[in-house]
């Protein structure tokens, strides 16, 4: 019966859309919206047959999505080709010299970061059923599809998994590195140890915006992961003969020690706890092994000694532990600018703000002064506890992961929302105060529009310090990161990929300047797994092409810099590409093909057309940023956007009000978080901060768009984020959800609707949106999103537009957001309780906050029965007249919940349609 329904759906909205092409006043969402409502109301459809639609729906979207992540990640290529092509990148050629090939293996080129931003939009079960799909292997049908957020554990244990995988497509990887180059240079090859990618991870680690991760859950999980890469080695070696003896048995003592000290490990401030914890830490830190030099002298001589047919197997597990130290991954730790600044006001009582333009050289002159003074001091776990200032505490908890952990690899210090090279001074003289500096590599984070544009300078006022210049000579790197949230929503995400390719760009150049050649320079990018978090969409040779394009690996490579790419792999969605071994090596063979190719020698032709291109997209970031300023644009975001989405993380999509009076009113989009802010429009139907601005920038010069979209392998893989996102954008869906929120439009419902009692219930539905006040900014804000959208369409007629079924997903939840509305104005009038009104809980059902409210009304209108009634108290009793609402609960509250519970059903099959969460 479902399948009936859904194929009459789709018929009746296939004819709908053709008929409203001709009719420049039609509105085919709305009106197959209307047509499901009717259809409720008259018995041919109900709720069961509603969730059999909307479930069959997701399953196809869901296969769909597995079939496209299949063909991104591609072919789980041999690893024996990448291998051959390395040494002879001409068949026809010599092998290229052993001295090459050593500096291609064990100097890393690529590590691949898997983080836990809340991107968790699928139940675990469901993520690993199609990544299993994505393998090859039959999707089942009647999955769940609405997520559950995630605990820390759970996205510690889904990260770990992926690890693993990838872990184990890294030592396919070196043990073909090791037969292709045994094959041409013997037994040396041995010698070696691989390393030309590498994994990390901040999933435990990552404090900026959390607060449910403190030090002892850090300490905990990272001594975790160096369990996890000991019970690796000692199963690597476990199948081997005598001459791994000696591995094995310091491998069950290193493995001993660390799980005692995990048992001690606390899960709170209790100081007996603490100091036990510390006792066993340091008691057991010889044994538990805190370098790896230990390990791999014992493997040196296990390779020399064993028989030929275990050497290489012993030489993939030593590249393993020397590539990754004592963890599963390296270490990444994060935190905000805006802490760092705190904890060096405290200490040096730096009262102006490093933002101040007025204020900042003088700074920058006082926090050049204390790192010349500062002295290191000793860290223990009775100041871990004490420390208030957030910075500090993370800085002293990596102090105590080098010295009680593993000192054999330096942690990634990353520092969100960098804008002054302030921040980056401030941080190292953290890392002196602790005596970590040689083991830290602190790495500002550009992610706003403002860090993107002015990081030159940031980088500039940094390296003007001579503290600075030395710490970095004597890392031999700079690590910068560069991020895809917040600039991609702010100035439009093809925009924040033109700022960021502009200031790698430059580097090279401010590097020669300070005398700084000849070191490594490690780029990170971090983004998510969909478009609206600047991870291409159309493959993963794509995604890192466009992340890093080859211009800028060209410019750094002729100035004599070793560059280092790393990309985020983020959360569930992220999680998936190494979800299963076939797409763990799938992915793994993406990366070294990528990692191992030369840069186009050339020129791309959008370089030699530098000011077309550079007015393209300051046209476009131009016109993002005039939305954002857009009071209808916040008010779009937040009318109902918010309750469209299941939690996916830690983190509430927006912030909270005080006491009962629900999600705070919305004025501008910085009020929401970046993701959530994405997926809002994921689920609007219009993905602005990919399209918007690309009408004004391409009709200013329509045939130079054309051209250099044919000509320009640069400029075609940025707007094809664009075709993506046209994709899955409509604007009759936009407009259906504009209309939606216009009391005009129930006004002329109630005008026609025949139905006893709709009348009043629509007008009711208009007079709450007339207090919400939102439809007018709306309207306006809507007009600019279509004017653009006409503009792009006339530059680019072949732009794709959504599919049917995703058409009809919205106009489903369309319908049921209707539904929840009406049954709103239907709650009775009650006393004001706990400073909740009617009236302000119709307006958060308006809002979608509904699960919330019901919870509130169920209070209000309790449905059990009288306890008393059938009692005898031995005295008359009045009549009883009962408190239930038993009758409220069956017509309007539950009703409502299934309602809204369908409607976050719809959301998950968008999900599903648009590839990502966010």
């Amino acid at each position: 019966m479902p399948e009936e329904q859904l194929q009459d759906l789709l018929t009746r909205l296939h004819a709908t859309r053709e008929a409203a092409d001709q009719d420049p006043f039609g509105d085919p969402v709305l009106a197959i919206a209307l047509s499901i409502s009717r259809r409720l109301d008259d018995g041919r459809l109900d709720l069961d047959k509603v969730a059999g639609v909307i479930q069959s729906l997701a399953d196809a979207a869901a296969g769909d999505r597995a079939a496209r992540m299949r063909a991104y990640v591609g072919p789980a290529s041999d690893f024996r080709d990448v291998a051959e092509r390395l040494i002879r990148p001409d068949p026809d050629d010599s092998p290229i010299p052993f001295a090459r090939f050593r500096e291609a293996l064990e100097h890393p080129r690529f590590a691949a970061v898997f983080t836990a931003h809340p991107t968790f939009s699928l139940p675990r079960a469901t993520a690993d059923a199609l990544a299993r799909a994505a393998s090859g292997e039959p999707l089942p049908t009647g999955l769940t599809h609405r997520p559950t957020a995630p605990t820390l554990m759970d996205e510690f244990i889904q990260a770990n998994a992926a690890i693993t995988r990838g872990r184990d497509a890294l030592d396919e990887l070196a043990a073909a590195l090791f037969e292709a180059g045994h094959a041409v240079w013997g037994d040396r090859v041995l010698q070696l140890a691989p390393r030309p990618i590498i994994l990390s991870s901040w999933v435990g680690y990552d404090t900026d915006g959390r607060t449910d991760i403190h030090w002892y859950d850090t300490l905990r999980l990272r001594l975790t992961m160096k369990r996890l890469q000991l019970e690796r080695l000692a199963a690597q070696l476990a199948p081997l003969g005598e001459a791994a003896a000696p591995l094995r048995e310091r491998l069950a003592e290193a493995l001993s020690a660390v799980g005692a000290q995990i048992a001690a490990s606390p899960d709170n401030q209790e100081p007996g706890a603490v100091q036990t914890f510390a006792t066993t830490l340091i008691d057991r830190r010889e044994a538990a092994l805190t370098d790896t030099a230990p390990l791999a002298a014992l493997f040196d001589a296990a390779i020399m000694a064993a028989p030929e047919e275990e050497r290489q197997a012993l030489a993939v597990a030593r590249a393993g532990l020397l590539a990754h130290g004592l963890a599963l991954a390296h270490t990444h730790v994060r935190l905000n600018a805006a802490q760092i600044h705190n904890a060096l006001r405290q200490r040096l009582g730096l009262a102006e703000a490093p933002n101040d333009m007025a204020s900042r050289r003088g700074v920058l002159a006082q926090i050049n002064t204390a790192l010349a003074e500062v002295k290191a001091q000793p860290v223990d776990f009775g100041a871990l506890m004490g420390e208030q200032a957030s910075a500090a505490r993370l800085m002293m908890t990596v102090a105590q992961i080098v010295k009680h952990v593993d000192a054999s690899q330096p942690v990634r210090f990353l520092i969100a929302e960098t804008e002054t090279g302030y921040t980056l001074l401030a941080a190292l003289w953290l890392a002196r105060q602790f005596g970590i500096e040689d083991r830290v590599e602190i790495s500002p984070l550009f992610e706003t529009a403002e860090a993107l544009e002015r990081g030159e300078r940031v980088l500039e006022e940094a390296l003007r310090s001579p503290h600075f210049r030395d710490y970095l000579r004597k890392h031999g790197r700079m690590t910068l990161q560069f991020g895809y949230s917040d600039s991609g929503r702010y100035v439009g995400q093809l925009a924040a990929s033109y700022l960021a390719e502009r200031l790698k760009l430059r580097l090279a150049e401010q590097l020669r300047r300070h005398g700084l050649t000849g070191i490594e320079l490690v780029l990170f990018d971090t983004h998510g797994e969909s478009i609206g978090r600047g991870g291409h969409p159309t493959s993963l040779a794509d995604r890192f092409d466009y992340l890093s394009p080859p211009a800028v690996r060209l410019s750094l490579a002729r100035a004599g810099l070793w560059l280092r790419e790393e990309t985020a792999f983020q959360g569930g969605d992220g999680y998936m590409l190494f979800g299963t071994p076939v797409m763990a090596r799938a992915t793994i063979a993406r990366i070294a093909e990528h990692s191992f190719a030369s840069p186009p020698a050339t020129p791309d032709p959008i370089y030699a057309e530098s000011d077309w291109g550079a007015d393209f997209f300051a046209t476009a970031r131009a016109a993002v940023q005039d939305l954002v300023e857009d009071p209808g644009y916040a008010a779009l975001l937040g009318a109902f956007g918010p309750g469209m989405l299941d939690r996916t993380g830690s983190r509430p999509a927006a912030r909270q009000s005080d006491g009962m009076g629900g999600a705070a009113r919305i004025s501008h989009p910085s009020q929401l978080r970046a993701i959530p802010n994405n997926a809002i429009l994921h689920q609007l139907g219009w993905l602005a901060n990919t399209l918007h601005g690309l009408g004004r920038a391409a009709i200013a010069n329509p045939d130079a768009f054309q051209d250099l979209r044919s000509r320009s392998p640069r400029f075609a893989r940025a707007v094809d984020l664009a075709t993506h996102a046209a994709a899955v954008s409509d604007m009759g869906v936009l407009r259906a959800a504009v209309d939606t929120l216009d009391p005009g439009s129930w006004l002329d419902r109630a005008g026609f609707t025949t139905r006893p009692g709709r009348r009043e219930a629509l007008m009711a539905v208009a007079e709450a949106l007339e207090k919400l006040g939102l439809s007018s900014d709306v309207r306006r804000m809507f007009r600019r999103l279509q004017a653009d959208a006409l503009n792009l369409r006339a530059c680019w007629p072949e732009l794709p537009r959504m599919a049917d079924r995703l058409v009809l997903l919205h106009a489903l939840r369309l319908s049921l957001v209707q539904r929840i509305w009406l049954l709103a104005v239907e709650v009775p009038e009650f006393s004001p309780r706990h400073g909740a009104t009617r009236a302000s809980l119709i307006a958060r059902i308006l809002q979608l906050d509904v699960e919330p409210v019901l919870a509130i009304l169920a209070e209000v209108f309790p449905a059990a029965p009288d306890p008393a009634a059938g009692l005898d108290f031995g005295e008359a009793a009045p009549p009883r007249t009962g408190t239930s609402y038993a009758r409220e609960h069956r017509v309007i509250f539950e009703p409502m919940r299934r309602l809204f519970a369908l409607s976050r059903e719809c959301s998950a099959a968008i999900t599903h349609e648009v590839g990502a969460f966010g």
